[in-house]
């Protein structure tokens, strides 16, 4: 069984998520009393929220390839980033490893490409929505479409993430605005949604939205136990057709 390298923290609601799912999928595929191998480094999240906002990525990046650092030197065969936002720095994580990082998107495009979705919503931080390095990476390496909500929504979605979700505050009012803003993705074609920060699966489960769903977390998680267990060789290579 190969070591998972977690980085958490943004925020710890969603690393526990992460903790809970592996060791769980674990569990499953091996049965008895087995778990995950894992280590794991947490970062302040309330730095890297103030570093976000002020857009100061270079630094942000630096505290991203400490933390790939320590959790290579704890041990790690590979690496997975325990949150959608901060994979804008994947290039310069997978800069200092000597193993191989798990990027978010690939095992979310592989399920994508499973249901048959071409064209798909996406959910998430304003810096995930907006910015290219999350729609570019699903659009140019696997083909699938990605649609995002107007500007007004986008500042409701990214509130709610920092100012509710990553304080662990769920509210049915929220959840109702999500709920508004999946309908309307629907109406623009989109045939799924991905749900882009690892904190929406706290609000919108399967059952609350009008377009099948796609939790990041839980497909990044699974996509960790496989590797891990060695079901797959490595990713995204895994994911490709034929």
């Amino acid at each position: 069984m190969k070591t998972i390298g977690l980085i958490g923290g943004m925020s710890w609601e969603s690393s526990a998520e992460y903790y809970r799912l592996i060791n769980q999928g674990m569990k499953a595929r091996l049965g008895g009393h087995r778990n995950a191998r894992s280590v794991m480094v947490t970062v302040c999240f309330e730095e890297v929220k103030t570093l976000q906002h002020a857009e100061r990525w270079e630094d942000l990046g630096n505290q991203m390839q400490q933390a790939a650092r320590q959790v290579e030197a704890g041990g790690a065969d590979f690496v997975v980033l325990c949150t959608n936002t901060m994979h804008k720095l994947a290039p310069a994580i997978e800069a200092v490893l000597d193993v191989p990082f798990l990027h978010i998107v690939d095992p979310t495009a592989d399920a994508l490409r499973r249901a048959g979705i071409e064209r798909v919503g996406l959910l998430g931080t304003r810096f995930t929505m907006e910015q290219d390095f999350y729609r570019a990476r699903m659009e140019q390496r696997h083909g699938i479409q990605v649609v995002i909500p107007d500007q007004d929504d986008r500042t409701l979605v990214h509130d709610v993430i920092y100012d509710e979700l990553c304080h662990g505050v769920v509210r049915s009012e929220s959840r109702a605005v999500y709920q508004r803003i999946i309908e309307s993705l629907k109406a623009g074609g989109a045939q799924g949604v991905i749900l882009g920060c690892t904190e929406i699966t706290l609000l919108i489960k399967p059952e609350d939205s009008a377009l099948p769903t796609f939790d990041t977390t839980e497909l990044h998680a699974m996509a960790a136990v496989a590797l891990a267990a060695g079901e797959v060789a490595r990713w995204p290579e895994a994911l490709l057709p034929g």
